[in-house]
C-alpha cells in the first residue's frame, strides 16, 4: 500500500487530486501542514509519493514550490489537472448575513477575489489549508465564521454550504505534480518534460534556448523565471515541453547543453501529459 503525502487534510483539493490520479489503488495519506513538510517527507522517503500543487488558472504559479522541488532535488513523475470549485460553508443553521469572518488558504482566497470584494464587511483570514479551516469550524462549532473549501470538505466535516461556486472564473483548474525521491527516470513512456537551467547575463541567451526548442518542433507549454536566493537579479528558468518524437527531445537536450551561456541544465521530470486536450 502506497503512502502519499499531501499538503492539507482529508477533504482538501490535494486529497481530490490523489483520489483521481490513484483511482482504484490502495493508499494511506500523510497530511502535511505545509509544502515544505511535504517536500521534506518525500525527500527523506518517509512516504512513497507526494502530490503538490504547482499552478492555478486564476491565481497563477506557486513559485515557492518550484524552489522546494529544486532544494530537495525531487523528481516529477506525473501530473494531473483538477477542476476547482470553491464553496462558502459554515456551521449548520447560518446564512451569509451571519458571517463575520472567512478562513481559507491564501490561494483559495485569491481565486475567490470577486466574491470577497462583494462582501467588504467580512474579515478575511488566511489558514493553512481549505479543508483544515472547515475542520476547525466543525470541531469547535464556530458560528459567525465560514470557510472557503470543497464540497467534499463540507461533507467530511458536516458543514452547510451557504454560497456555491464562488470562484472568480468558472473554468478554474489547479495543476498538481506527482513527485518522488528518485535519481533515475522511472517512466519509459513519456511525452512531456520539465527542465531547469540558469542563464548567464549575455544578450540573446534565452532566445538561443527557445530557438532550439522551436526548430525541433517541440511545443513549449510553460516558461517560468524564479529568483535565485542570495543572488539578487539572477534567475533560474523552468520550462515545460511536450513532444511526439523522443529523438527530437534527446537532440534538444544535447544542443541546449552545448550553449556556452547555459549553466546547470537539469531534467526535473519526464512524464505523461496530464492535460486532456479540448
Amino acid at each position: 500500500m502506497k503512502k502519499i503525502a499531501i499538503q492539507g487534510v482529508k477533504g482538501c483539493f490535494h486529497h481530490a487530486a490523489v483520489s483521481i490520479y490513484f483511482e482504484g489503488c490502495n493508499y494511506n495519506l500523510m497530511e502535511c501542514s505545509s509544502f515544505r513538510e511535504l517536500a521534506f517527507s518525500v525527500a527523506k522517503s518517509n512516504v512513497d509519493i507526494g502530490v503538490m500543487a504547482i499552478e492555478n488558472t486564476i491565481a497563477g504559479t506557486i513559485l515557492t514550490n518550484y524552489s522546494l522541488l529544486s532544494e530537495y532535488n525531487l523528481k516529477i513523475v506525473g501530473e494531473i489537472y483538477v477542476p476547482i470549485q470553491h464553496h462558502l460553508m459554515a456551521y449548520p443553521g447560518q446564512n451569509i448575513g451571519d458571517i463575520k469572518e472567512i478562513y481559507s488558504h491564501p490561494m483559495a482566497i485569491l481565486q475567490c477575489e470577486l466574491f470577497i470584494y462583494a462582501h467588504p464587511s467580512i474579515k478575511i483570514s488566511e489558514y493553512s489549508d481549505t479543508a483544515a479551516a472547515a475542520k476547525y469550524i466543525s470541531i469547535y462549532k464556530k458560528k459567525g465564521i465560514a470557510a472557503i473549501a470543497s464540497e467534499n470538505a463540507a461533507k467530511e466535516y458536516g458543514l452547510e454550504i451557504i454560497s456555491n461556486n464562488i470562484q472568480t472564473i468558472t473554468r478554474n483548474f489547479t495543476r498538481f505534480f506527482i513527485i518522488k525521491n528518485c535519481k533515475k527516470q522511472e517512466n519509459d513512456s513519456f511525452n512531456k518534460a520539465s527542465l531547469r537551467f540558469k542563464i548567464l547575463h549575455t544578450t540573446g541567451s534565452l532566445s538561443q534556448v527557445l530557438n532550439i526548442i522551436s526548430n525541433l518542433g517541440i511545443n513549449m507549454t510553460k516558461i517560468q523565471s524564479i529568483p535565485i536566493i542570495q543572488r539578487p537579479w539572477e534567475y533560474s528558468f523552468y520550462v515545460d515541453i511536450i513532444f511526439n518524437n523522443i529523438k527530437s527531445y534527446e537532440k534538444m537536450k544535447k544542443q541546449i547543453q552545448k550553449i556556452p551561456c547555459i549553466h546547470k541544465l537539469s531534467i526535473m521530470g519526464e512524464y505523461k501529459n496530464g492535460r486532456i486536450q479540448s
